[in-house]
């Protein structure tokens, strides 16, 4: 009799999974998530994401029972846990997601050498949680493409495969599932109240609504800030609740404008991931060196964070982020260059910050985002700035964005908002709210003169 073994990584769906298909061709199967004591004490473990992690499980365990299977939940290290569910069992494969931080890379290899000395094959499918896996689209003098819109031109004419058919019926060995983890025993901490929840069946809803209708108008509006025009579905793609190669072909079934610029971001996603691929230091190291002296300024970092630099827009955003574990992209670009470009403080440490809240941390995309900004990453314009005030009055033009977020000024009118300091004092009185922390003028002029020093 055939076993084979579907190991869950980040790929928590029953839909379109390559893994999960794959495995359930053979007689019986075993589904396996593995809480990896290496992940767990490490410092990529957060309150938000395990809390989110912890309703994935109990919603993917759900979807496999309904079709007659069970899904295996085991703690340790996934190399030991993956090898004596194998020998357990009688496996002859294991079927796994590729992936492409340094972690996911090197566990790749501990689980091939292991299973290869038990004579176990290792199935690894690359393009389970990308569109295009890294690797597939690489001029022919670098093992990468380091420009976007020339790797887009490529992406977009590059076959891809067909979606994965979603079992019915799975046949599992008989086997202690052991206890779904409770976020709580991931990790504990506090969790942003107003977080997205998580699961295969949220994403779908999620999904559902986004194509109803918003994405027609997502080309126009997707840096609408205080209309929160974009798809929100950044958590479901990093957890696989959701198919990337599901996303692109119902977007390109829906067509028009705004499914092509959703499809564009799903081109960035991979972009980045084939970058991280080859350049995995490069979430400590900058990928372009410029340079750069930061500034270290512990007052300012916390300002920042906090969401008390005086400068509305950037506050916004970074509560925005506290509150919903969630920031909309146009935003993340403006508190980077924030702290980047006007306080010269190092990109690793909001990088850093941005993992210790976003439920859709994905170490590729926020990695090389934030290069970009601090102009240490692909971007090929290093010393691009952004006039702060005049992004805010363009992506939110009545300022319902920031009062949104920064209630102590509700009662301050229209985009007058977004520089209280230049209200007349009647408008200011009673408003708890302190000044801005930096002369933004002065700050982009010191930048222009030579960065930041």
């Amino acid at each position: 009799m055939h076993t084979a073994v579907a190991l869950f990584t980040r790929d928590l769906r029953v839909t379109d999974n390559p893994v999960l298909a794959a495995a359930a061709e053979a007689d019986r199967m075993v589904a396996v998530f593995v809480l990896d004591d290496g992940i767990l004490t490490g410092d990529y473990n957060r309150p938000n994401r395990a809390g989110f992690l912890a309703e994935c499980l109990a919603d993917l365990r759900a979807a496999v029972r309904t079709r007659g299977g069970e899904l295996v939940v085991r703690s340790g290290d996934t190399t030991d846990e993956v090898a004596r569910l194998v020998d357990g069992v009688g496996a002859e494969v294991v079927h796994v997601a590729g992936d492409v931080s340094d972690y996911a890379q090197r566990r790749e290899e501990r689980l091939h050498r292991r299973l290869a000395a038990a004579g176990v094959g290792l199935r690894v499918h690359s393009d389970s949680l990308f569109v295009v896996p890294p690797g597939r689209i690489t001029p022919a003098d670098r093992d990468h493409m380091a420009v976007f819109t020339p790797y887009f031109r490529r992406w977009e004419a590059t076959a891809t495969r067909a979606l994965a058919r979603t079992p019915r019926r799975l046949t599992s060995a008989r086997i202690a599932p052991g206890r779904l983890p409770s976020a709580h025993r991931i990790r504990t901490g506090k969790q942003s109240p107003d977080r997205a929840a998580g699961g295969e069946r949220a994403a779908r809803r999620c999904l559902s609504a986004w194509l109803r209708g918003p994405i027609d108008a997502y080309a126009d509006r997707h840096d609408d800030l205080a209309g929160d025009a974009t798809s929100r579905l950044s958590p479901y793609l990093h957890f696989g609740c959701l198919s990337p190669h599901e996303l692109r072909a119902r977007a390109e079934d829906h067509g028009g404008a705004g499914a092509d610029a959703f499809v564009r971001q799903l081109a960035w996603r991979d972009f980045h991931a084939q970058v991280l691929a080859a350049r995995p230091e490069a979430t400590a190291v900058d990928y372009r060196e410029r340079g750069d002296r930061w500034r270290a300024d512990a007052d300012e970092f916390d300002a920042w964070r906090s969401g008390r630099t005086g400068v509305p827009i950037v506050d916004a955003a970074m509560r925005q982020l506290r509150r919903e574990g969630w920031m909309h992209n146009r935003a993340r670009m403006l508190v980077a260059h924030f702290l980047t470009k006007t306080l010269y403080h190092d990109w690793r440490s909001g990088a850093a910050h941005f993992l210790d809240l976003l439920v859709d941390g994905d170490i590729a995309n926020n990695t090389m985002n934030w290069q970009w900004t601090a102009g240490t990453g692909t971007d090929t314009r290093p010393n691009r700035q952004y006039n702060l005030i005049r992004q805010a009055r363009r992506h939110d033009p009545e300022g319902d964005f920031v009062r949104r977020y920064v209630p102590e000024l509700a009662s301050i009118p229209g985009p007058q908002v977004h520089e209280p300091w230049r209200l007349p004092s009647d408008l200011r009185d009673g408003v708890d709210y302190p000044g801005p922390i930096v002369d933004l003028e002065a700050a982009r002029e010191r930048f222009r003169r030579g960065r930041g020093r």
